[in-house]
């Protein structure tokens, strides 16, 4: 991606921000905070109303909600970028030379996976298929790819009939560090794909300790299908957090990491 690009992009990204904390914007509103024309940005909120990821109105733009409905990779790629690779630095300094360790499938996950040259001796579990072509060519990293049905548009594979148990049997690993789509204090840890939920479970069953990375705009959010119970994470890692959700997360026994 060139830098012309990765400006575009980290623009978007920070439009999303803006209209999800003010839950709508003018376009006006925009050129002014991002210092470009009216043209630049209603080629964005075009742009980003095709992904999903905002409604556009008569002259501006409000965010979009739909339960249930999940982004795809792509789009996910853009939402909470700087909040993911906080979470990501924090992540890293739980991961120890030598240690095995569960990547799931995600954003936040492949923003971890960038910082694994850091280490050395890992052996790295996934079924993300971008996390897992990064990682080839991390010479202090061995791969294990977790095959089974191809998830389009979402880079990964989940479980199909017994693959994933039959591949997985008699594995222990030290740490799973887990995406996210919602985390409800009382429901628990969950996303909007059924198959995606019982892959994440078999992930779970692996791991001697489970990280959740969650960045802030997950808490108190719920999806179609859980796949881990509050008593099921041992830590949560997020960019930021309110005191009463952390203090109940606390009170449950599950450490909470602030990324800096």
């Amino acid at each position: 991606m060139t830098d012309g690009a990765l400006f575009v992009e980290e623009r978007k990204q920070k439009i999303i921000e803006y209209i999800e904390e003010h839950r709508k914007a003018t376009v006006t509103e925009l050129c002014e905070r991002f210092r470009v024309s009216s043209a630049t940005i209603r080629n964005d909120l075009r742009d980003l109303e095709k992904g999903n990821l905002l409604l556009r109105t008569h002259g501006g733009a409000m965010v979009r909600s739909k339960t249930g409905q999940e982004l795809d990779s792509s789009q996910k790629r853009v939402q909470n970028l700087e909040a993911k690779r906080r979470i990501a630095e924090a992540a890293l300094e739980l991961i120890e030379d030598g240690d095995r360790i569960i990547l799931d499938t995600g954003t936040t996950t492949l923003e971890l996976a960038r910082l694994l040259a850091q280490r050395r001796d890992l052996t790295v579990v996934t079924n993300d298929l971008a996390i897992a072509l990064m990682l080839e060519e991390f010479d202090s990293v061995s791969v294990v790819f977790i095959g089974g049905l191809l998830r389009r548009r979402f880079h990964c594979t989940v479980s199909y009939g017994n693959t994933w148990r039959e591949t997985l049997s008699g594995l222990t690993l030290d740490k799973a560090f887990m995406g996210v789509n919602s985390l409800s204090l009382d429901k628990g840890a969950m996303t909007p794909d059924i198959s995606q939920a019982e892959t994440k479970k078999l992930m779970l069953e692996m791991a001697v300790k489970v990280y959740l990375l969650c960045d802030s705009s997950k808490f108190g959010r719920s999806s179609f299908a859980r796949f881990a119970t509050l008593d099921q994470i041992d830590a949560v890692v997020t960019e930021a957090i309110s005191p009463t959700d952390r203090q109940k997360l606390e009170e449950l026994g599950i450490e909470v990491v602030v990324a800096d």
